[in-house]
């Protein structure tokens, strides 16, 4: 099963690259999304042109003109290890969600060798009567990562309980014997 689950990871990874990249090209120079800063599609969705130089929710931002570099070598490394992690995957699940989150990886990798930054576009928001609830500003790669991420866990919690389910049944059906 393992050999056969390997190509739907990888195709995972393809697909999800390809949406990143297609994604933040059209924003780039399709919409001119950087001139325009801002474009609001719904009253809980805007398009917000922002210049990610750190990670996840701007942590690591302002390490320096080589931060960048560093970034990519840990996400490289990263990527090494989903490579082999999708290699032993067992079920299609964790093999698409590997795969979503290394091509997520990819995709963003992509951005920092091109830009130095990783071009982050989607802001999610909301109006309540205490203020604006506002989501971080993310792109199509950083939604993957999450989604496959989050297909991880769940995994993992859904293996678990089947295995404390299944050594209970065998424990029960011994215990009557």
């Amino acid at each position: 099963m393992r050999r056969r689950v390997i190509p739907l990871g990888l195709l995972a990874a393809l697909v999800v690259l390809i949406a990143d990249q297609a994604s933040k090209s059209w924003i780039l120079y399709g919409l001119g999304l950087p001139t325009l800063r801002q474009v609001v599609l719904l009253p809980v969705l805007n398009l917000t042109m922002v210049w990610n130089r750190g990670v996840t929710f701007g942590l690591l931002d302002g390490l320096g003109a080589w931060s960048h570099l560093v970034l990519v070598a840990v996400a490289l490394g990263v990527v090494a290890a989903l490579g082999a992690w999708l290699y032993r995957a067992e079920t299609r699940l964790v093999a698409i969600a590997i795969g979503a989150i290394a091509g997520g990886a990819v995709g963003n990798i992509i951005d920092r060798l091109r830009f130095g930054a990783v071009v982050d576009f989607i802001h999610a928001h909301i109006d309540t009567p205490w203020g604006d609830l506002s989501w971080y500003v993310f792109n199509v790669a950083d939604a993957a990562i999450v989604c496959g991420v989050a297909a991880l866990i769940f995994d993992s919690l859904s293996s678990r309980r089947r295995s404390e389910v299944g050594v209970e049944g065998g424990r029960s059906a011994d215990a009557g014997h």
